[in-house]
């Protein structure tokens, strides 16, 4: 009869399993609503999967489960919590496997139970620490590059010895063109390495050249920092020789004293360089040293320098160093910007110095017409105070003028040597890019030869295979030794740069204090003047 019965009829877009679909709904009682006893009283299958700990959390100090519910001892033989005589009543005893996460329970419940930790016995899948934490190392050792070159900064070692030279008497000898300087070196050392603890000696200009330029053979490709040696002034040294008294030329002769001071001084304040032979030999050698050839600009030594720094200005434009060192980038952007204010600032020292000299001079004369006008004048107690006043100008006049001396010796000096130092660092700086370029060059010749040899295997020529062989070899060490001297000046050169930040800041600290102590001492002077002329201006009647 069943049979009989004819289906209902239905749409096109009806779902006939619609109604067979079971309905997939989160409970939060461990049974279902309208379970059968019999089916309460089967033991719920359930999916569980072995999960290790170290790979769930990427950090070990951070604990992801904090603020969990109640502890669930997923693997004891013994749990008497509900929670687990609910889930299993019945599951016979486990063995030892790794800690395991209910799945239906993260479902039921939104609180994740604490996992107990793994013991060493237990079995669980290992994992390489250098995959998973190379990234985060990569910005360590960053960090290590850049420390490291600030605890060089921090390591610099105070000097145990002392030296101390002293530049003076300055004299002409000779006339007419064939007329020298000579200047009195005086040095005082605790150094052992010297014979005495107190050296004099008598050198002329060019002695100041030739050690310069032996240093800087010597010692600037390895990426020292060779202070530079004062430059030569063809108009100031023509006015020496043609004057027959050295009153006329004293200005030029005392600041060339002191820029040669300052030079020797820098030199001697080097460890390594205060130790060289020919540096030693210039302060301890008695008499005349050999005289140095090589100073003219037209010598020979001269045209090979010059055609030494065209090459190295071509080369810096057409070669461009793809620096990785983060720290050598911005030091050189450092030195150029160093450069170029430094440069601004001795303009703008000039400018004071020339203007506090026309200053003084115009003092002078404002003094010389005071003077004239009070003896002039008829008017007794006037008369007086106009010469008092004529008095006062000549001696602000004379304060002007050492003022502007002072500017010129404390500060223009000084920011003259250091935008020379400057070129000298951009040469060590310029040397590692040379250093760096050889290495690549060795690095391209070593790839050609290794192509040579290719093609002569694939021609099978053996009997040109052995000297390609040796070829390689030899270029393989010459990039091996190329690396090395790479990261030896590398090196150097942070080292250098570091000494030479440290005495920059130590003598730029030392030059601003003098100079304003000097400036406050004048203006002090100043006032003490005029307040003296004060009272002559008020008693005139």
């Amino acid at each position: 009869m069943s049979d009989d019965r004819e289906p209902p009829p239905m749409d096109d877009d009806e779902d006939i399993f619609a109604e067979t679909e079971p309905k997939l709904e989160t409970l939060p009682d461990s049974h279902p609503v309208g379970e059968t006893e019999a089916e309460k009283s089967k033991p719920e299958e359930k999916t569980r999967i072995p999960v290790d700990i170290s790979i769930d959390s990427d950090k070990d100090d951070e604990d992801l489960f904090a603020g969990g519910g109640t502890e669930v001892k997923l693997d004891s033989d013994n749990d008497d919590s509900p929670e687990a005589e609910a889930d299993t009543p019945s599951e016979p005893a486990k063995q030892e496997t790794p800690a395991v996460v209910d799945l239906h329970d993260e479902e039921d419940t939104e609180e994740v139970p604490k996992i107990r930790p793994i013991s060493a016995a237990e079995e669980r899948p290992k994992l390489d620490i250098s995959e998973t934490t190379t990234s985060a190392t990569a910005p360590v050792r960053v960090s290590r590059t850049v420390s490291k070159g600030s605890k060089d900064e921090d390591k610099i070692e105070e000097d145990p010895y002392t030296i101390d030279i002293k530049v003076v008497e300055p004299h002409k000898v000779g006339d007419g063109m064939g007329a020298y300087v000579v200047y009195k070196v005086i040095t005082n050392t605790t150094i052992p390495a010297f014979r005495k603890s107190e050296l004099i000696v008598v050198r002329r200009f060019s002695d100041f050249l030739g050690l310069y330029e032996k240093l800087r053979e010597k010692h600037a490709h390895y990426g020292r920092i060779v202070p530079p040696a004062p430059e030569k002034s063809l108009v100031g040294m023509t006015k020496v020789k043609m004057s027959k008294e050295e009153a006329g030329s004293a200005d030029f002769l005392e600041r060339r004293r002191a820029a040669l001071e300052r030079y020797l001084n820098r030199t001697a304040s080097h460890s390594l360089l205060r130790m060289d032979p020919d540096f030693r030999d210039f302060l301890e050698r008695d008499g005349e040293l050999p005289k140095a050839t090589n100073t003219s600009a037209l010598s020979g030594a001269g045209v090979k320098r010059l055609l030494n720094k065209i090459g190295d200005s071509v080369e810096k434009i057409t070669f461009k160093m793809d620096e990785s060192d983060e720290w050598f980038e911005e030091k050189q952007q450092q030195v150029d910007n160093l450069e170029t204010q430094l440069k601004k600032l001795h303009m703008a020292m000039e400018n004071l110095v020339g203007h506090r000299r026309e200053l003084s001079l115009s003092t002078a004369v404002f003094a010389k017409s005071a003077a004239m006008l009070g003896a002039a004048e008829e008017h007794t107690a006037l008369s007086r105070a106009l010469s008092q006043l004529a008095e006062t100008e000549e001696k602000i006049e004379a304060l002007h003028k050492e003022q502007s001396e002072q500017d010129f010796y404390i500060m223009t000096e000084l920011l003259k040597d250091y935008i020379c130092l400057l070129v000298s660092v951009k040469e060590v700086l310029h040397e590692r890019v040379k250093t760096y370029k050889t290495w690549k060059d060795a690095e391209a010749t070593l790839t050609k030869k290794r192509e040579v040899k290719a093609k002569l295997e694939l021609a099978h020529k053996t009997d040109k295979i052995s000297a390609a062989n040796q070829e390689i070899t030899d270029w393989v060490q010459r990039v091996e030794k190329g690396q090395r001297d790479f990261e030896t000046i590398s090196a150097t050169v942070r080292k250098e740069i570091a000494r030479f930040d440290k005495a920059r800041v130590q003598d730029f600290k030392t030059s601003v204090v003098q100079y304003l102590q000097v400036l406050m001492e004048k203006q002090q002077q100043m006032i003490k003047h005029w307040e003296q002329f004060l009272p002559e201006a008020k008693a005139i009647a």
